[in-house]
């Protein structure tokens, strides 16, 4: 029977040893845990130490496990060689990779998937320690994959919340493929309408919304590789959506349009959907309603308008089969900055300053032939030359600004421009003989008057400022 003492130092040696174990794990070994591999390609399983060799000594071995099968010895090394190789069929499958007891696989295949263990004995001369490591590596064998190629179901445009769209992705060549799908460069996460399958590889929208319009590509991956499919295009019927009025014309407050008088106006209804809509107008009067057009635009007239008056645009997508309506109220009222009474104002003033000219010409006209018929009498001469020199001064005053200031009146004479003129008193040949009159007879107005002779005052002009040589021509004219 075992001493009490001896026990407790056997449990401290072990102690001991568990804790140098450790130790050298942690500071003087380092084995990767999964390494991943190209079917075809070689692999090396690398041992990484932190010791100098030549100080130690180090004897292992190398065991392959495949998946569901039994451990197998692959190889026992010492020191730098191989001392053993389990088996013929592993010598030119595995190779021992000295200095540091690495593996070298150099044609991966399907059979050199597994778990690689590693078994270590390392001796320390100088501490007179022994020290046993094991390790394990886990390797894949994999086949890159190719570009990946997406198919969508069905191929036409679909109909939101009527229809489904399924996604399909596939890859010719690869092993453990992963798939990604890709919304404009997003990735797509599983939802309520979305639904992935197992390995991603299918994608199902049901039904489809207007925000799963699109481009879409699968992303495939396993260890080794990864690819992106070409990019395919959603497209989605949907709407009406945000239906309003908008027009450019007249003053808007909330859903009231007012215009000016007489003002020719546009109104387009526009909708968020595809393919567009078909708008119907329809005018709101008295509790009646009546279609005005179809179309997406309305042209009124706002002089035909009485008094306020409700519009109302209903927009349908004949392939959703949905529609929305909305109204507004057009006011015809004077906003006083509009264009167009700016217009109506330059019309009103061109007609008045069209009639004027046209009267004018036609008095100058009139006075033109008098004066050729009456022109072979010899005092008749100077009348002619008198009533053209009033039409000439008739035609400077319309040429002349309304608004020329008069000088100040200075004595009982200087004013005398104010009452000077022509008269000319032209008698109809009746009972009595004919007579004229010139501007000094008008004293003996009344004496005329009671010969029953009808007197006419062709025209009375006064310049402002006569120059001299026509107030010496009117005087003359005047004495004559």
């Amino acid at each position: 029977m075992e001493a009490p003492g001896r026990r407790t130092f056997v449990a401290l040696c072990f102690y001991t040893a568990l804790l140098t174990l450790s130790e050298v794990n942690s500071e003087f070994v380092h084995i990767p845990s999964v390494l991943n591999g190209v079917k075809g390609k070689s692999l090396l399983l690398s041992v990484e130490t932190h010791f100098q060799n030549e100080d130690v000594e180090i004897q292992g071995s190398w065991y392959q496990t495949r998946p569901g099968g039994p451990k197998t010895l692959l190889v026992t090394f010492h020191n730098h060689s191989a001392i053993m190789v389990a088996s013929m069929r592993h010598r030119s499958r595995f190779f021992f990779q000295p200095p540091n007891a690495s593996l070298l696989i150099p044609r991966l295949d399907e059979a050199a998937e597994g778990d690689y263990h590693l078994d270590l004995d390392i001796h320390f001369p100088q501490r007179q320690e022994l020290v046993r490591v094991e390790r394990t590596i886990h390797v894949t064998v994999d086949v890159p994959v190719s570009t990946p190629v997406i198919r969508k179901t069905p191929s036409s445009t679909v109909v939101e919340d009527k229809e489904n769209v399924t996604w399909t992705c596939w890859v010719e060549n690869g092993t453990r493929v992963q798939y990604q799908w890709l919304r404009n460069n997003m990735p797509l996460d599983a939802s309520d309408r979305h639904q992935f399958s197992q390995d991603n590889s299918t994608l199902v929208m049901n039904p489809v919304r207007k925000k799963d319009i699109g481009q879409y590509r699968c992303l495939a991956r396993n260890h080794i590789s990864q690819r992106q499919s070409h990019t395919l295009d959603l497209n989605v019927f949907y709407g009406p959506y945000n239906l309003a009025v908008k027009s450019d014309h007249g003053l808007r407050t909330g859903e009231v349009f007012t215009v000016n008088p007489g003002e020719l106006v546009f109104f387009d209804c526009q909708a968020d959907s595809n393919p567009p809509n078909s708008c119907m107008w329809i005018s709101k009067t008295n509790n009646a309603t009546e279609v005005i057009t179809v179309g997406l635009r309305l042209e009124v007239t706002s002089y035909k308008l009485a008094q306020a008056e409700e519009f109302l645009c209903r927009a349908y997508n004949n392939v959703t089969q949905k529609q929305d309506e909305t109204q507004f109220t057009l006011v015809v009222a004077s906003l006083g900055t509009g264009k167009e009474s700016y217009v109506q104002e330059n019309n009103s003033f061109s007609p008045l300053a069209a009639i004027t000219l046209s009267c004018l010409f036609i008095t100058g006209c009139m006075l033109l032939v008098y004066f050729i018929k009456t022109c072979h009498h010899p005092k008749r001469d100077q009348k002619v030359s008198s009533y053209l020199v009033s039409f000439t001064v008739l035609m400077n005053i319309y040429n002349r600004p309304l608004t020329e200031p008069k000088r100040p009146h200075c004595s009982g004479h200087e004013d005398a421009t104010e009452d000077f003129g022509i008269y000319e008193f032209v008698s109809i040949p009746g009972k009595m003989e004919s007579t004229q009159a010139s501007s000094r007879s008008l004293a003996h107005l009344e004496s005329v008057q009671d010969l029953h002779t009808t007197i006419y005052d062709v025209i009375r002009h006064i310049p402002e400022t006569p120059t001299l040589a026509n107030q010496s021509l009117l005087l003359k004219q005047c004495e004559a």
